[in-house]
């Protein structure tokens, strides 16, 4: 089952209802069919066939959406990438993949020439680029919808996306139509989702998230929202005038909608099935949503680029913070994490002991390796399973906690302490608005527990910081920061995932009482 046939398939029963809306463009099924095929007939003009890797570095945009669902149909595979990247990254992207073609628009047009300028990936412009073969216009602009169609295999890539690289070069991973089919019907089952939901388009359709989103919600016939350039006002508009029923976001941008000074001017009564994933959210954050939202259905999804689904949580007013139980097609272990990447499936951790999560990749969301790095792939997938990287628990009611990266550990003293076990606490701080903790080189204690927070009220001192965690019961002392560091922001990655890293090589602002300065 190709993913360009149930497309299809959800024109046939809906062709009048509403896919897609960005400002003042709004299409029906039947009409965003007719453009996608003309599309699909324009690029195979361009020579681009089945298999060919197409890479796109753009916002995300109707015309992101158009491409994606023609190059589903002729079989290539959809490659999206950070428009956010420099040149060089661009260009190892794209050398990487072997590009037939590259989409740019104008934020990215000039990193692109760059990063081209040495090959001759055939170069398509969502604007009138001047170095461009073809643009969108000439894609769309004619009344060819005759496209041939080839025949396509469950197995056969239709998507690759890279991994972040928070360390070293992006890593791709190819997805098959296989494995893209079952993570929709995964995200449907797992968050509750019915005919005709509607959702926003925020997560980059480079990121895994976005993908769940415009699959999940097409196949049933729903409507997307496209956001190209995201700000909470303009978010919290499209939620009140859309009567968005569901949204699948990362938490810093649920608490950017949160914590909005106009949040209460809107209308979120349509919004009743939330979900997130990416990153952890706080107690306090989760505690905000249940009385700010009121959701029906919220549920915290733990899973990756590679696989989708490890486990899910949709009873986070009973346990914030659980990553719960396996997914809908997964089964999953904790064993001794070894970041030299020699622990095997079979070498399990006690009862309620951490250890590093491992997925079986039997399932149908799971990838069977990245593309071109056998050394990735090796030190990844062992045995049939595929280690996360991630350490976690499972507490005696048989549900998963995820308290950190393997790599993020922090050893004080002897003692390994996890950063997401820290966060939690002080997150609870009413003056406190976030926090990430890392371990600094200490000469006495190896390392020390430091918390760099962003507070709501420029009151808040570190000895009021102390006195806190010390009068929270579920911290142990040693567990303490051994100091705390007012910033102002916590660095991020595009898609909210903290950069541990760059804490640790002095990238942030520091703020001192009344005064600023910045730390490098």
């Amino acid at each position: 089952m190709d993913l360009g046939s149930l497309f299809e398939f959800a024109v046939s029963r809906f062709p009048e209802a509403t896919v897609i809306v960005e400002e003042d463009k709004r299409y029906t099924y039947q009409q965003f069919n007719k453009q996608i095929n003309r599309i699909a007939y324009g690029l195979q003009s361009l020579g681009i066939k089945q298999g060919d890797r197409v890479v796109l570095v753009t916002k995300n945009r109707t015309e992101m959406v158009a491409l994606y669902w023609a190059i589903q149909k002729i079989g290539a595979v959809f490659t999206p990438i950070n428009f956010r990247l420099s040149a060089d990254e661009v260009k190892y992207c794209v050398n990487n993949a072997e590009a037939k073609a590259v989409v740019y628009e104008p934020v990215s047009e000039e990193t692109v020439y760059e990063a081209t300028k040495e090959d001759s990936p055939i170069l398509i412009s969502l604007h009138r680029g001047e170095k461009a073969h073809k643009t969108y216009e000439d894609l769309v602009n004619h009344d060819r919808e005759d496209y041939s169609r080839p025949q396509i295999a469950d197995e056969d890539y239709c998507l690759m996306l890279y991994t972040s690289g928070t360390t070293g070069r992006p890593k791709g991973v190819p997805r098959s139509h296989k494995n893209e089919y079952g993570a929709a019907v995964a995200h449907i089952i797992q968050n509750h989702y019915e005919p005709k939901e509607s959702t926003i388009g925020i997560m980059p359709l480079y990121h895994t998230m976005g993908m769940r989103s415009l699959l999940s919600i097409t196949y049933l016939n729903g409507k997307l929202v496209m956001i190209p350039d995201y700000e909470p006002e303009k978010t919290l508009k499209a939620l009140d005038q859309e009567k968005i029923s569901c949204v699948y976001l990362v938490p810093t941008i649920i608490h950017d909608l949160l914590h909005h000074p106009r949040f209460e001017e809107y209308d979120l009564s349509h919004l009743r099935k939330l979900g997130y994933a990416g990153a952890a959210m706080t107690s306090a954050l989760t505690n905000e949503c249940f009385e700010k939202l009121k959701p029906e259905v919220f549920v915290n999804h733990y899973g990756s680029t590679e696989v989708y689904t490890f486990s899910i949580c949709n009873y986070l007013h009973k346990k914030p913070g659980c990553a719960g139980k396996a997914g809908f097609h997964q089964h999953l272990r904790l064993v001794i994490p070894d970041p030299g990447g020699n622990s095997t499936p079979n070498d399990l951790v006690r009862s309620e002991e951490p250890g590093e999560v491992i997925v079986d990749l039997k399932s149908i969301e799971a990838f069977n390796g990245y593309w071109k790095r056998p050394d990735a792939t090796k030190k990844a997938i062992r045995d049939g399973w595929y280690f996360t990287g991630d350490m976690g628990f499972i507490d005696e009611e048989g549900d998963l906690y995820i308290i950190g990266r393997v790599d993020d550990m922090v050893i004080s003293g002897g003692e390994n302490i996890h950063p997401l076990e820290v966060e939690d606490v002080i997150s609870l701080h009413p003056k406190v608005s976030e926090v990430a903790v890392v371990g600094l080189p200490d000469e006495r204690w190896g390392e020390k527990v430091v918390a760099f927070v962003v507070s709501k009220d420029s009151s808040l001192t570190s000895e009021e910081l102390e006195n806190y965690c010390r009068e929270n019961k579920s911290l142990a002392n040693f567990k303490r920061p051994k100091e705390y560091v007012f910033v102002e922001a916590i660095p991020k990655s595009p898609v909210g995932k903290i950069l541990r890293r760059k804490l640790k090589t002095g990238e942030y602002k520091e703020i001192n009482n009344d005064t600023e300065e910045s730390v490098s």
